[in-house]
């Protein structure tokens, strides 16, 4: 049949007798009264909404943060690792999750200043390279983590820049390179990695990192402002407090002590385990002359996280009120925290040096140091040894190290009250008083309380310089 005689077809068809029009006319109404009843029913019978997918479970959330890098609960992490060890004794040719519990244990060292961990994370990521050798850029970068959380920054870089050769595109890398490249005083390959990584990624874990590099760079405006919306975009508690742990940290840099102690306390509020942040509200409180507070977070702090740099600081604040033998305690458990780290193949040295300098030997915090420096040599280790340098009694070398500390030529670009002073007694010894004076008064403007111990060192030492003299201008020659 023609298209033709399909379109007249149609009508011959729709001439119907009157029965059959009136049988149409009843199939079609009942059609309609269906559909108005079945309409009704469905106004009547509210519409299932689909279930809520289920919240990820602690391991699934350590799982996300520990790949990433971003801070994890330690209970999730608790959770992951035990996941992963149950998963790798069915499994023990898992490539992966070798490497994910190695950074699991590297997390855990860390949140936890337990150096035990660290044996075990290199472990599990020698385990993985051990099984799949070749393109294992995860159990690469766990190796760089590990690196770093040692303070080993040289393999830091070794296995971050080995990560970052197999995958360039892989923007987990790029982080852990800008920690060891700072860690060497290689500011400008950390602000380039930074760039890199800018390009690559945006997000508050990227925003958090950049904060650092600003801060290292003298930017604390950019770097708080980042810090602050790194802290608005995180994802999960954990991960909120420890961004606002470094907002306080910068707060108590520039000396802002009210600012500084609400992040510490709200980061423990989101997060109980964040005792960088109890150890932070210890320093503020006790620069606000609320000692038995700042005594009291010191001590939960330390009970939790052995840290030796906490027990260096609450052992200055009792050495500040006249306690020498509870400062003496908190000194012995600083030299056995390093004995501690050093057994889990973690670089105390800097903190030990900086002990002995002023608590200890000097000579021997001089002897440590350079070694430190001849290995890795940062901002933060010009400084401790240009100050023990100036303890023992080697000033004229000793400034050396405490102008690279603190000019932004040489990669000392952090505003540091800390290194002025040091850099403004050093000076002061050598007789350079005018530029003792300017540095000195300089520490005080950053953070007036920097140190229960120095902070009052630097004031006294101050007023003793006094104001400079007043200097007759020499006479024009008249003709």
């Amino acid at each position: 049949m023609s298209a033709m005689e399909n379109q007249q077809e149609g009508p011959r068809r729709q001439q119907s007798s009157p029965r059959g029009r009136f049988r149409t006319r009843r199939v079609v109404l009942a059609g309609v009264a269906g559909c108005a009843v079945l309409g009704g029913v469905l106004v009547l019978v509210p519409w299932e909404r689909p279930a809520e997918p289920a919240p990820p479970s602690p391991g699934a959330l350590a799982m996300a943060a520990v790949t990433t890098g971003v801070p994890a609960a330690l209970p999730d992490l608790a959770e992951l690792i035990g996941e992963r060890e149950k998963r790798l004794r069915t499994h023990p040719r898992d490539a992966r999750s070798w490497a994910v519990l190695g950074a699991a244990y590297v997390e855990q060292g860390r949140r936890l200043a337990d150096p035990a961990y660290y044996p075990r994370a290199e472990k599990a990521l020698r385990t993985s390279l051990k099984v799949r050798p070749r393109r294992n850029t995860r159990a690469l970068a766990g190796l760089a983590a590990l690196a770093n959380a040692r303070r080993d920054f040289p393999a830091a870089r070794r296995w971050g820049e080995a990560a970052l050769k197999l995958e360039p595109r892989r923007w987990t890398t790029y982080p852990l390179l800008i920690d060891a490249y700072t860690g060497l005083g290689e500011q400008a390959a950390a602000k380039r990695t930074l760039d890199r990584l800018t390009e690559l990624r945006s997000g508050p874990d990227v925003l958090a990192r950049a904060a650092a590099v600003y801060r290292d760079r003298g930017w604390r405006e950019d770097a708080a402002a980042s810090l602050a919306d790194a802290a608005a975009g995180a994802r999960t508690p954990a991960e909120r407090a420890a961004y606002l742990e470094r907002a306080g940290q910068l707060a108590w840099e520039r000396g802002d002590l009210q600012d500084a102690l609400r992040h510490f306390q709200e980061a423990v509020r989101l997060d109980p385990d964040q005792r960088a942040a109890q150890a932070g509200q210890g320093r503020a409180l006790a620069a606000l002359g609320r000692t038995t507070e700042a005594l009291n977070a010191y001590r939960v702090a330390l009970s939790k996280q052995p840290c030796p740099r906490y027990a260096l600081e609450l052992g200055e604040l009792y050495e500040s009120l006249g306690m020498p033998k509870a400062a003496r305690v908190q000194y012995d458990l600083l030299r056995e925290r390093v004995r501690g780290a050093t057994a889990g193949g973690a670089d105390e040295e800097l903190v030990l040096g900086q002990f002995e300098a002023d608590h200890g030997d000097p000579r021997e915090a001089v002897r440590r140091l350079r070694a430190e420096w001849r290995r890795q040599p940062g901002t933060e280790v010009a400084d401790a040894l240009g100050w023990a340098l100036h303890r023992s009694g080697q000033s004229e070398e000793a400034l050396r190290f405490a102008v690279r500390a603190t000019e932004s030529d040489h990669g000392g670009g952090v505003r540091s009250a800390v290194h002025m002073y040091h850099r403004g007694m050093i000076e002061r010894e050598l007789e350079r008083y005018g530029a003792a004076r300017r540095h000195l008064a300089e520490a005080l403007r950053i953070n007036p309380h920097f140190s229960p111990l120095h902070a009052p060192a630097a004031r006294a030492a101050s007023e003793a310089l006094g104001e400079p003299p007043d200097e007759e201008l020499p006479e024009l020659d008249q003709e």
